[in-house]
């Protein structure tokens, strides 16, 4: 057996056992049990809209469905979780570029250096090409988007100030399994290392990396002030993620319980892009008066540097849908 499926069958095991364990010692009665594996702790927006989510979903119902959310990756890490719900262990989580796994045209979820704004972003979600990527979702994934959650730029946090893609050289990043990820950095003169978030923090309190690349909130909620000092505005990726649900699961539920889960979901967007306003500005606050210093970045620098490096590495067909995306910028 190899090493994947071995740590493929285990989680499987681990999961059963939860599942078991859990139908045995609840006694409230529901028709339908779901459960969500979430990469962010409990204190993260998304927690805490999936948490708003299960609340109306069981009052909704009438009690007939039940959510259960498990933050910090305690079930599974982000393309485990994806995994377990293809096969029908859990149900739920919250994804996007990391589909570009299964999917090509996810790359566009988190493509650095591509979108400019939050305006930008919904132009893209909301036109062809985002279109195109919730139908491949679906049909290719098996995972079906319930809406989408901004996630705010992304930005390189280090032990030393980054003011320039030269100021890279060697150094050891931290990156999501995204390729795109991986060539950008890469072409940018540092060390790229895939990683599960969970891993971050020890890594870097540890030196096995010496930087990662997140949002403000992310950054915050993930304790990185006490492991790193700055806070690099490289702004390199404007994205989003996708509450999921498997799409096997939501077709199981009868129509009403169907209607009520996807309204459910709709009101779940609402609620988190309401928490994502109020708390940005005050976490980029709370992060400076924990220590952390701000730098400003030659952004040109680094954009130009690995644009053409990210253009080649899609297959044409996606250089098309590259062009598309442009188009939407003018």
């Amino acid at each position: 057996m190899s090493l994947s499926k071995s740590i493929f069958s285990r989680y499987f095991f681990v999961l059963l056992l939860t599942v078991l364990l859990t139908r045995c010692s609840n006694k409230q009665a529901y028709d339908y049990l779901f459960r969500a594996s979430l990469l962010v702790n409990e204190h993260h927006t998304w927690s805490k809209a999936f948490k708003y989510f299960a609340e109306i979903l069981h009052e909704r119902s009438d009690g007939r469905m039940k959510l259960e959310v498990y933050h910090s990756e305690q079930l599974a890490k982000e393309i485990e979780a994806i995994r377990l719900i293809q096969v029908g262990v859990i149900d739920m989580t919250i994804t996007g570029s990391m589909l570009n796994n299964w999917i090509e045209i996810a790359a566009f979820c988190e493509l650095p250096f591509l979108l400019r704004d939050s305006v930008d972003m919904r132009n893209l979600i909301h036109g062809p090409v985002g279109q195109r990527l919730e139908a491949e979702m679906i049909s290719k994934t098996g995972l079906r988007p319930l809406g989408y959650f901004q996630r705010g730029p992304r930005h390189l946090t280090s032990n030393r100030p980054i003011r320039h893609p030269d100021d890279l050289k060697g150094l050891i990043i931290r990156v999501p399994n995204v390729p795109s990820f991986v060539t950008a950095w890469s072409a940018l003169g540092a060390k790229p290392t895939p990683m599960a978030f969970s891993e971050v923090f020890t890594s870097l309190q540890q030196g096995t990396v010496e930087a990662q690349e997140n949002p403000f909130a992310m950054i915050k909620s993930a304790g990185f002030s006490e492991v790193q000092k700055y806070i690099n505005l490289t702004g390199h990726v404007v994205s989003w993620g996708y509450p999921v649900v498997g799409e096997k699961q939501l077709q199981a539920l009868p129509d009403d319980l169907k209607e009520i889960f996807l309204e459910a979901g709709r009101d779940m967007q609402i609620y988190e892009h309401q928490l994502f306003l109020e708390g940005e500005k005050k976490v980029q606050q709370e992060l400076k008066q924990q220590g952390m210093e701000f730098i400003e970045v030659d952004k040109d620098a680094f954009s130009q540097k690995c644009e053409e490096a990210i253009y080649n590495s899609l297959s044409p067909e996606m250089q098309k849908v590259y062009h598309q995306v442009l188009e939407l910028k003018k």
